[in-house]
Order: C-alpha cells, then structure tokens, then sequence
C-alpha cells in the first residue's frame, strides 16, 4: 500500500489533516517534532533529519503523497531592523528548507507512483504584509516559489504540488502568536482572537477542519487536474 506522509501531524492542521485522511482509508505516517498523537518524531531541521522522516515513511509503503504541514510560527520576530539572525534562520530552515529536502528525499518515490501529490502548507502572509513578520512572510512565499516550480518538474511524471494558504487558523501557533501579542499590546487573548474574527466578512476565524478538507482533496487521485496553484483558505478575504 502507498504511504502518504505528512508532516506537523500531532497538532493543528497537520492533525486535522491527518485525522480527515485516515477516515477515507489512507495509509498516513505522521511526522512530528515531539511524538505525540501516534506520529513519529524527527527532527526537520536538518537534511538528515529530513532523510530520517522519508526512511520512516518508506518502511510502511512507497510514498505517493506528502503534505508538509510542520513550521514555525513568528511569535520570536521583530520589525526588520531589530530583526535578529537567529530567528530569520529558524524560520527559513523549518518554513522552506525543510520542504525542499523533504520532497527531493521523496521525489523517487512520487515519480514511480505516476499519480504523486505534494501540498504545502503555506499562509496568506505569504501575500500579503504586516508589521514584525519578515522572516515569516518570506520563508512562506519562498514556499510559493518552490511549490510552482516543483510543480512544472513533476507534470511529465503525473505528480503535482499544490499550495494551501490559510488565514487566522485557532491552533497551538496561533495561540502563540496571540499570547505574544497579549504581553505586547495589553490585550487579552479572547479581546485579540474577537479582533481577528471582525476581521472577515464572515465574522468568525477559519477551523482547522476547513484547511484539512482542503489538502486532503489536493492530496488525493481525484485532484490529478489542479496544479501549481495557492488555495486561499481564508472565507474569501485577502489576510
């Protein structure tokens, strides 16, 4: 049986894809920084640790499908003068290098299937700015720019590689990024995620289901038509 991987699988919209995946009959092998939830832990900030997550996946099948889920968030960034090294690095590793070694680690396996899928979860930070978020927004448009190209190596092999943007997502790193703006402004985080919410015409924030259903369809056979492409997922707003 083909194996889709995916990873950033024990919380957010890694778990809800992964949950969303596994009730259609998917073999899934999750991949997670800290174990939990079922998935198995590797570390996707280096090469080799993106090597080690593929051999995982392999040992259950050959891999037909990634969904590259796991990243940081920019809860640590600052505006770009203030911007430090350090962050703007962490940030490029997990958010775009480690997509690039995860797929080319993968790519043998993707071509054979004749049918590969690749989804990367990007953001709508990607296209549009706001204060203090540099490393963040360009780690995550940089993913765009992999995501099309890679889209254009994979056609003569029947893969394609497709791009989920989501907005304001309720997960464990937008909560982060609540609380840190929470010890910024003086603002509770119920007042911030409120603020958020008035933010769409819809009056609410998008669940981590939505982005689930949305990658699980690019993810399956049935989506061999839809390529190179970023899916907003942000209840038709532009942020």
């Amino acid at each position: 049986m083909s194996v889709v991987l995916i990873t950033g699988a024990s919380s957010g919209i890694g778990l809800a894809t992964t949950r969303i995946m596994s009730a259609t009959g998917s073999e899934i092998v999750g991949i997670s920084r800290s174990g939990r939830e079922n998935t198995h832990q590797a570390d996707l900030t280096s090469e080799a640790g993106c090597q080690e997550a593929v051999d995982i996946a392999r040992v259950h099948g050959p891999i037909r499908a990634l969904v590259l889920s796991a990243g940081v968030g920019s809860t640590e960034e600052r505006g770009v003068g203030e911007q430090s090294t350090k962050v703007w690095r962490e940030s490029m590793v997990l958010n775009l290098d480690a997509p690039f070694f995860l797929i080319r680690a993968a790519w043998e396996d993707l071509k054979q299937s004749g049918e590969g899928r690749i989804v990367l979860v990007s953001s709508t930070a990607a296209s549009f700015g706001a204060p203090e978020i540099t490393a963040y927004s360009a780690a995550k448009a940089g993913l765009l720019g992999l995501m099309r190209g890679t889209a254009q190596d994979g056609a003569p092999f029947g893969i394609t590689c497709n791009a989920v943007s989501p907005g304001w997502v309720r997960t464990e790193m937008s909560e982060a990024s609540a609380a840190a703006e929470s010890k910024r402004t003086g603002k509770t985080t119920d007042e911030i995620w409120t603020a958020r919410a008035a933010g769409y015409a819809a009056g609410r924030t998008i669940e981590p289901d939505e982005v689930g259903h949305t990658i699980a369809f690019l993810a399956s056979r049935e989506s061999s038509g839809v390529s190179g492409e970023d899916i907003r997922v942000a209840l038709g707003d532009a942020w």
